[in-house]
């Protein structure tokens, strides 16, 4: 992939910041060229959250400098940022639900005509900011009532409304469909065509490889090295962010299948048609599909999330009438939500708080109504200790942890008894390398003590390294049932997007035709 040699438009040189005396910057060095878009990868806490907070002026560095177009400016704040044309848009969004497209683009820019605003301008001006990144939208369109791909949309119009010369992406496709991600992709590539540089973070090699013209990986808060994209192979990014090969990513361990712990028979509901699969004990099987397939509706529906008009769920043999949370966890079911903030943790709360709730609720930590709190702290340092929760800080904020550390905070709930059945619902979104090992080790544990576990998710890679078996979603039903030769990415791709037919040669898939 060639880029415009048309000079650095920034250069952050020997950035050093710490928190506490303890370095998340190290003396890292980086720079943007006009017309790129230059990756940050990185495990969590390898300090690329710093670094873009740094450009952004949302932190300010202990040392080092920061040029724009030549110009040294040293610290900055958001307000110079933003004169500079330095533009961020991060994962957690910034709009206001309450107001119009257009008066988000405008917001603190509007636009005014003898003290009133200017409705009329400001709609001209949200339309032109639209179109130049290629998207129709409606700029009297509310936000609350826009998807999360479109959300994301307005808020890059937004900031190239002002004039950013430098964009900064933050995990921009993680919520995203894959029709979603190939129109993102479209609009990033016209902008890096009109000189603009952009910075792109993701955890997605894939993506990275498809999209970048240079990459550079951070450690520790160490700058390891930039090097080409066009070429990289996995294992060099791979080992470059975490100092493992790939092979060690997806340490998928040999099935020795039991009896069968959990048993779906014609499930039907809104989103579901005639599903029914089984989980053994000792295996992981994956449930696969595109974002809207259905696939986490069978997840949710077997643990009561979402309602049934039909059909059957049975663990160890047992029927779950009626399948609500209380019940499924009663009878041997564990379900990880795919959104840990909105459904699995309790952000208000510690890290203690997370991981002990779930054994108050299960009456394992508590007699007659009394929270036994020695056994409570003795629970929270063995979870901490087995998760490597990291930093190992009960007292923290939950939201001060990573979101790996999250994610294994929310693995704690199956520590409050012993479960015959695990669903992990996209357990390893936006969570870095290191920490999604320990997840599928965490995975590969529960299948050595005899437990079934049930793995939902969108990415291919993940599924096919880590299932024993995979069962294809499409529209709300199971398309192919997938097994020994047959688990190749040809074949689940196929099942996605139609083919029933399944075949046992693997192959490379044209990615432009299966998008």
């Amino acid at each position: 992939m060639t880029h415009h040699e048309e000079g650095v438009v920034l250069r952050a040189e020997r950035i050093t910041k710490r928190y506490l005396g303890v370095k998340a910057l190290d003396q890292v060095s980086f720079d943007l060229r006009r017309g790129e878009i230059h990756a940050l990868l990185g495990e969590n806490g390898a300090g690329k959250s710093t670094l873009i907070k740094t450009i952004s002026g949302s932190v300010r560095q202990d040392e080092g400098t920061i040029s724009i177009n030549g110009q040294q400016l040293g610290a900055l704040t958001p307000t110079t940022a933003a004169a500079h044309g330095v533009g961020t848009v991060f994962q957690e969004m910034s709009l206001v639900r309450a107001l119009s497209v257009a008066e988000n683009i405008f917001l603190g820019h509007e636009q005014r005509r003898m003290g009133l605003l200017d409705k009329r301008r400001m709609l001209a001006g949200a339309t032109e900011a639209l179109e130049r990144i290629g998207v129709e939208l409606d700029p009297r369109t509310p936000v609350a009532g826009l998807s999360r791909a479109q959300m994301q949309l307005v808020e890059i119009a937004r900031v190239l409304h002002r004039s950013s010369d430098i964009l900064i992406l933050d995990e921009p496709t993680a919520s995203l469909s894959l029709g979603e991600t190939r129109r993102l992709f479209e609009i990033l590539t016209g902008l890096r065509e009109r000189g603009i540089g952009i910075i792109y973070i993701s955890h997605r090699l894939a993506e990275i490889k498809e999209l970048a013209n240079r990459v550079t990986v951070l450690r520790d808060g160490q700058k390891i090295g930039t090097i080409a994209a066009a070429g990289v192979t996995d294992d060099t990014l791979v080992e470059m962010m975490s100092g493992r090969t790939l092979e060690k990513l997806y340490p998928r361990t040999e099935a020795r299948p039991g009896k069968v712990r959990l048993r779906v028979s014609g499930l039907t509901g809104p989103l579901l048609r005639d599903v029914s699969f089984e989980v053994a004990a000792g295996e992981i099987v994956g449930l696969a599909g595109l974002v809207g397939s259905g696939k986490s509706e069978i997840g949710r529906a077997c643990f009561g999330l979402e309602p049934v008009s039909g059909g059957s769920v049975e663990i160890d043999g047992r029927a779950l009438p009626k399948p609500n949370p209380k019940r499924a966890m009663r009878q041997g079911m564990i379900y990880y939500p795919a959104d840990r903030h909105q459904e699995g943790l309790v952000t208000t709360g510690t890290l203690r708080e997370n991981i002990t709730l779930p054994s108050i609720a299960a009456g394992t930590m508590s007699r007659f109504g009394v929270v036994n709190r020695r056994e409570g702290a003795a629970r929270t340092n063995r979870v901490i200790d087995a998760l490597s929760i990291k930093p190992a800080d009960p007292g923290r904020s939950i939201l001060g942890f990573s979101g790996g550390n999250q994610q294994k905070a929310l693995l704690a709930r199956s520590f409050a008894k012993s479960f015959p059945v695990h669903v992990f619902d996209e357990p390893t979104v936006g969570i870095d390398i290191g920490a999604k090992t320990d997840v599928y080790e965490y995975m590969n544990r529960l299948c050595e003590e005899g437990a079934a576990v049930v793995l939902i998710s969108s990415d291919t890679e993940e599924i096919l390294g880590m299932s024993h078996r995979i069962y294809a979603v499409r529209d709300g039903q199971v398309v192919a049932d997938l097994r020994g030769d047959e688990l190749t990415e040809a074949n689940v791709v196929r099942a996605f997007f139609g083919s029933r037919e399944p075949s046992v040669t693997s192959g490379s898939v044209d990615r432009d035709q299966s998008a």
